[in-house]
C-alpha cells in the first residue's frame, strides 16, 4: 500500500482502539444479548470478555504445503491439503492490493477492526429475521481474514460449518479475534495475511497459488487486468473462477476496475481499456503427492518416513498435519543422475507391462554417509490392479513400503565371508564341497541345535564336488562350501556379522537363524542389503541408510531429521578382504562380463527354485543391490521360462538380469567421476604357496620410475630402485626391467618378495642401435580393482 495511507492507519490507531469500549458494549447489547441472559451475565462482562484477546491466537496459522526437494534442490514432489504457498507482501504486484482493497474494503486504512456503517448497515438488514431480505455482510478485510483463518484450522465439518454460518455469535466471534489481530499487527501486515489465507477457486489458496494457478506467474508479476481478475474471485471462489466459468470472471473483473476507477485508483480511460481485454488464462497443475512424481517410490518412501518416525511427532496425527499443512521445505539425499539411470536401466530390461508380470527393484547407497542416491521398482505407483502399477515399494522394508521383503539367496554368503576373515580366515584356506550336505552339528544363538536333515545341492550359482578356497568357493557360489565356512566359524557369528551390517527383516520381526541363513532365506529389502554392501565399499564403516538430509518450517527453522550414525563394526582389513574376493566375482567368477571399466566388487544372487534373482555390486563411491521377481510370489510364479527384452527362455540367475541392471544403472551413473580404488588386505590373509591367491606381475617397462612405484606399491609389492643400465629400447629414467620379470605369478602377501627396478641409462653410444620398445604391455591394469587414481 502507499506510504499516505499507511501513515493515516497509523495515525488514526490509537482513535480506534480508544472507541473499542463503547463499540463493543453498543454490539454486546445489541448481538450477545440473547447468550447474555442465558449465561446470567451482562453486557458489561460481554464487553470485556469481547475485548479479551483470545487464547488460542497466536495457535492459528494457514496451512502451507510441503515440498520433496532433490539433493540439488530440484522439485520431488509437493504435498497439501490446501494449495498455498504464503508470500510477503513486497512480492506481491502493488495493483493487487488496490484492487483487493477498492472492491472488498475500500476504507481499510481508516477504520479499526470493523467498518461501523458497514455492519450497523448489515446488522439492520438481518434483524428483520430469515424471512426478510437476504442477509448481508459488512466484513471488512481483517473480519474475512478472521473468517477465512478459522475456516482453515477446524478440524471436523461441524467446526467447519461454525465458521461460516451467518449468526450474531459468528460475527461476534470474529470480531473479537478481529479486535486482537488489528493490535497486535500493522494494516499491511493484515493485508498480507489476508491475501495469502484467502481461497480463489480452483485448490487455489492465497495469491502465490492463484497467480500461478490462474496466469502461471508469480505474484510479483501480476497485471492490472489480473489482478482485478483475481480481486473479483474473492467473492466466490466457484461462481468467479476465470477456468471454469470466463464469462463471470470477466463480469466480476470488470466490477472490480469499474469500483477502482470510481474510487480514483484508476482513471475512467484506464478502466475502459482493461474492460476491453480478453481473459487469457494459462493454467498450471500443481501435482499432489507421489504418484506423479519422477521418483515416487523414493517420494513414497521419504512420506512413509516422516509418517511412521516419531521424531517428525508423538502421534500418527502430529505427523500427518506436520507433512500435510506444516508447509515444511524436505531437502533429500536423491541424485537425479543415479535416479534416472537406475530408473532406465530397470525398464530396458523388466518393463513396467512385461507379459509375465515380472518387476525389479533398486536402491543405491553412498558407502561412508547412508545417503540413498537412488531408488526404483520400475512400476508406476498406483493401484495394483492397474497394468504396470503399484503400491507396494519392494525396494524398501515394510515400514516404508508394505512390501514384507523378499529372500535375498547368494547375497547372504557375503556375511559368512566377512565373519570367516573376522576370525583370521586366511583367503587360500581350501574346503572341500560335496555336491550335496545336510547340515549338521548348527547351533542358533540361543545354543540351540538347528541341523537339517534335508541334502543342500548347489544347483543355483556353482557347483561342488571338490576343493575350494575363499576365492574360488566365492567366485562360483559354491551353496555346500558356504554352508561348511558358516559350520566353521559358527551360525551365530555369521548371523551377528550380518546383524552389525545392518541386516533386518522387512517385516520387522527377527533374523531366523537356521544352518542355511547363508543361502540368504530371509525375507529382506534391496535398501538393507546395499546399505550392507556400502560397508564393504567403506571398509567397514556401516551408515544406517537415510533419505533426508534437512526439513525446514515455514518459518525458516529446521527441525532433527534421522541421522546415519555411521559406525565402524568391522575391521578395516576385515572388508578390505571380503572387497579383494568379490572384486574377482566380475572376472573369475558368476558375474564374468559385468564389469563397469571401475573398481568394483559384488554378489550373485539366485534364490531357491529360482523364484527370484538378486545382484549386489558396489565401488568405493556408490553400492547397489537389485531384486527381480514376481510380485505374486516367487515359488507359484518362479522366474523360469520367462521372456523379457534382454532374457528369454531358461532360468534366470542374478547375472541373467539383476546383474546387467546393476551395469546398466551404474556405468551412467558414475560416468565423469573419478574411480576410486579398495585397498590390498593385510599380509594376515594371504598364505604362501596356495597359488590361486597369486597375482599376474605388471609390464611396466617404459614407464618413469615414479609412475612404476606408483603402480606396484597400489598393488601391494614393496619396490626398489636397482641398478641403471643401458638399453637400446629405454629412454634414459626409464625402468627397462623388472625382478620378477612381467607375467610371473606372485604373491602379494609373501614379505620375501621385493620388486627390483632396473633403470635405463640410455643409448650406449659406442655400441648398440635403438630398438622400438616391446609392444607387450600389460593391458589388462585399467581395469584391476587396486588401480591408484
Amino acid at each position: 500500500m502507499d506510504s499516505d495511507a499507511h501513515g493515516r492507519g497509523k495515525a488514526g490507531a490509537a482513535r480506534r482502539l480508544a472507541g473499542y469500549s463503547a463499540l463493543a458494549g453498543l454490539l454486546s447489547a445489541l448481538l450477545v444479548l440473547p447468550l447474555a441472559c442465558v449465561a446470567g451475565v451482562g453486557a458489561r462482562d460481554s464487553a470485556e470478555w469481547l475485548l479479551t484477546e483470545p487464547v488460542d491466537l497466536g495457535d492459528l496459522a494457514t496451512p502451507q504445503r510441503s515440498t520433496i526437494l532433490a539433493a540439488d534442490g530440484s522439485l520431488i514432489a509437493t504435498f497439501y491439503r490446501q494449495n498455498r504457498v504464503d508470500v510477503p507482501l513486497a512480492k506481491v504486484a502493488p495493483i493487487v492490493a488496490k484492487a483487493v482493497i477498492a472492491i472488498e474494503d475500500s476504507r481499510f486504512y481508516e477504520h479499526g477492526a470493523l467498518d461501523l456503517k458497514g455492519t450497523l448497515r448489515a446488522l439492520a438488514s438481518n434483524m428483520g429475521g430469515s424471512s426478510g431480505p437476504s442477509p448481508q455482510g459488512g466484513s471488512g478485510i481483517t473480519q474475512q481474514y478472521v473468517k477465512n483463518l478459522l475456516y482453515v484450522n477446524a478440524e471436523s465439518d461441524a467446526e467447519r460449518q461454525d465458521a461460516v454460518e451467518t449468526t450474531p455469535g459468528r460475527k461476534i466471534r470474529e470480531l473479537r479475534y478481529a479486535i486482537a489481530i488489528e493490535e497486535r499487527f500493522a494494516k499491511d501486515e493484515i493485508l498480507e495475511k489476508y491475501l495469502n489465507v484467502a481461497y480463489f477457486g480452483d485448490g487455489a489458496y492465497g495469491i502465490e497459488a492463484a497467480s500461478r494457478r490462474y496466469f502461471s506467474v508469480p505474484a510479483s508479476k501480476l497485471s492490472l487486468n489480473q489482478a482485478a481478475t483475481l480481486a473479483g474471485v474473492l467473492k466466490n471462489g466457484n461462481l468467479y473462477n476465470p477456468r471454469r466459468n470466463p464469462e463471470g470472471a470477466v463480469k466480476r473483473r470488470d466490477l472490480v476496475l469499474d469500483r477502482m476507477a470510481e474510487l480514483g485508483v484508476l482513471d475512467a480511460a484506464t478502466a475502459a481499456k482493461e474492460k476491453d481485454r480478453p481473459l487469457k488464462v494459462k493454467i498450471t497443475e500443481t501435482k499432489n503427492g507421489c504418484t506423479e512424481s519422477k521418483a515416487a517410490f523414493f517420494c513414497d518412501y521419504v512420506q512413509r518416513e516422516i509418517l511412521t518416525n516419531k521424531i517428525f511427532g508423538k502421534t500418527p496425527e502430529e505427523r500427518e498435519r506436520l507433512l500435510w499443512i506444516g508447509g515444511l521445505t524436505i531437502r533429500t539425499t536423491l541424485d537425479w543422475k543415479v535416479q534416472n539411470a537406475a530408473r532406465k536401466a530397470i525398464l530396458r530390461h523388466v518393463p513396467a507391462k512385461n507379459r509375465d508380470g515380472k518387476a525389479a527393484a533398486q536402491v543405491l547407497v553412498e558407502p561412508g554417509t547412508g545417503e540413498i542416491k537412488g531408488m526404483d521398482v520400475g512400476r508406476d505407483l498406483g493401484p495394483d490392479q492397474e497394468r504396470g502399477k503399484t503400491w507396494i515399494n519392494f525396494a524398501a522394508d515394510a515400514s516404508h513400503g508394505t512390501s514384507i521383503g523378499m529372500a535375498a539367496g547368494s547375497t547372504f554368503k557375503a556375511f559368512t565371508l566377512a565373519a570367516a576373515f573376522h576370525e583370521g580366515v586366511p583367503i587360500g584356506e581350501r574346503i572341500t564341497a560335496p555336491s550335496g550336505y545336510a547340515p549338521s552339528g548348527f547351533k542358533d544363538c540361543k545354543g540351540r541345535d538347528v541341523s537339517d536333515t534335508k541334502v543342500l545341492t548347489n544347483s543355483s550359482d556353482g557347483a561342488g564336488g571338490k576343493s575350494f578356497s575363499l576365492l574360488t568357493g566365492t567366485w562360483n557360489s559354491v551353496n555346500t562350501f558356504f554352508l561348511l565356512l558358516e559350520k566353521r566359524v559358527g551360525l551365530c557369528d555369521t548371523v551377528k556379522m550380518a546383524k552389525k551390517l545392518g541386516i533386518r527383516r522387512a517385516d520387522g520381526k527377527p533374523l531366523q537363524e537356521f544352518a542355511s541363513f547363508t543361502l540368504g532365506f530371509n525375507d529382506v529389502s534391496p535398501l538393507r542389503v546395499a546399505a550392507a554392501y556400502a560397508a564393504f565399499g567403506a571398509r567397514g564403516k556401516y551408515c544406517e541408510p537415510i533419505a533426508i538430509s534437512r526439513i525446514n518450517r515455514a518459518d525458516g527453522k529446521s527441525i532433527p531429521v534421522p541421522k546415519a550414525d555411521c559406525e565402524q563394526v568391522i575391521d578395516k582389513g576385515v572388508a578390505d578382504a571380503v572387497n579383494h574376493v568379490l572384486s574377482g566375482v566380475f572376472t573369475k567368477g558368476t558375474a564374468r562380463g559385468l564389469g563397469i571399466g571401475r573398481p568394483a566388487a559384488g554378489k550373485t544372487g539366485t534364490v531357491d527354485n529360482y523364484s527370484a534373482a538378486w545382484f549386489a555390486g558396489y565401488t568405493p563411491q556408490l553400492a547397489s543391490a537389485v531384486w527381480v521377481g514376481d510380485p505374486r510370489g516367487g515359488y507359484r510364479h518362479p522366474m523360469t521360462n520367462v521372456c523379457l527384452p534382454t532374457h528369454c527362455g531358461g532360468p534366470v540367475f542374478g547375472a541373467s538380469i539383476p546383474g546387467p541392471i546393476w551395469r546398466d544403472t551404474m556405468g551412467p551413473a558414475l560416468s565423469g567421476s573419478p574411480a576410486g580404488r579398495f585397498y590390498r588386505p593385510p599380509s594376515m590373509f594371504f598364505r604362501k604357496g596356495s597359488g590361486e591367491d597369486n597375482v599376474k606381475m605388471p609390464d611396466v617397462r617404459g614407464m618413469s620410475i615414479d609412475a612404476a612405484i606408483k603402480r606396484l606399491s597400489a598393488m601391494g609389492f614393496d619396490v626398489k630402485v636397482g641398478d641403471h643400465e643401458y638399453s637400446p629400447r629405454y629412454k634414459e629414467g626409464q625402468v627397462m626391467a623388472t625382478d620378477p620379470a612381467p607375467g610371473a605369478s606372485i604373491d602379494p602377501g609373501d614379505p620375501a618378495i621385493t620388486v627390483t627396478l632396473t633403470i635405463s641409462k640410455g643409448r650406449d653410444p659406442h655400441h648398440t642401435p635403438d630398438l622400438p620398445p616391446p609392444p607387450d604391455h600389460d593391458s589388462a591394469w585399467p581395469n584391476s580393482p587396486w588401480e591408484v587414481p
